[in-house]
C-alpha cells in the first residue's frame, strides 16, 4: 500500500514537470540559434580583420595576464557551453515523463493517446538535438579562435621590447 502512494506521488511529482522542460528546450532552441547568429557576424568580422576580443582586450591593457584573457575566454563560452550540455538531458527528460501516460495509455487500448504521448516525447528530444549540436559546434569553434588569439598575444607580447623595471 505505501510503494502504491509513493510510485503514484513519484509518477504525479515528475508529470508537473513536463510543461517547464518542454519550456526550457524551445527557450534553449531559439537560444541557440540566437548564438549561431551572433557566430556568423563574429565570423564575419573576423574574416575582416576584427572581431578579436581578447586581442582588443590585450591592446587596451597590455599589462594584462594570460591567466585574465584565459578567464575572459571561459567567460565568453560559459553559457553556450552550459546550453550545449544541458540541452541534451532536457531532451531526455521530455522523452521519458511522456513515456509514463504512454504506456498506460498503451495498456488501457487508448492507441490515440499513446500517438499524444510519443509526438510529444520525440519532437521535444529532436529540438533539444539539434538545440545541442547547434551551441556544440560553436563553442569548439570559437574555443579554438580564442586559443589562437591567446597564442597570438603570447607572441606579440614576445617580440616586444622588455619593459624597465
Amino acid at each position: 500500500m505505501q510503494v502504491n502512494l509513493i510510485e503514484l506521488s513519484m509518477y504525479q511529482i515528475s508529470q508537473l514537470f513536463l510543461i517547464p522542460t518542454l519550456l526550457l528546450i524551445a527557450a534553449l532552441f531559439l537560444y541557440a540559434f540566437w548564438v549561431l547568429g551572433e557566430f556568423a557576424l563574429l565570423a564575419f568580422y573576423r574574416k575582416r580583420g576584427g572581431g578579436r576580443r581578447l586581442l582588443e582586450d590585450f591592446q587596451k591593457q597590455p599589462e594584462i595576464s594570460i591567466d585574465e584573457l584565459d578567464l575572459l575566454a571561459h567567460k565568453a563560452l560559459e553559457n553556450p557551453r552550459i546550453a550545449s550540455r544541458v540541452t541534451p538531458m532536457l531532451g531526455l527528460v521530455a522523452t521519458m515523463i511522456p513515456m509514463g501516460p504512454a504506456l498506460k495509455s498503451l495498456s488501457d487500448g487508448n492507441l490515440a493517446k499513446v500517438s499524444d504521448n510519443l509526438t510529444i516525447a520525440f519532437s521535444a528530444v529532436i529540438l533539444a538535438l539539434i538545440a545541442a549540436s547547434i551551441t556544440y559546434w560553436v563553442v569548439n569553434v570559437r574555443r579554438r579562435w580564442l586559443a589562437e588569439e591567446i597564442l597570438e598575444i603570447v607572441n606579440l607580447r614576445n617580440t616586444l621590447p622588455s619593459q624597465p623595471a
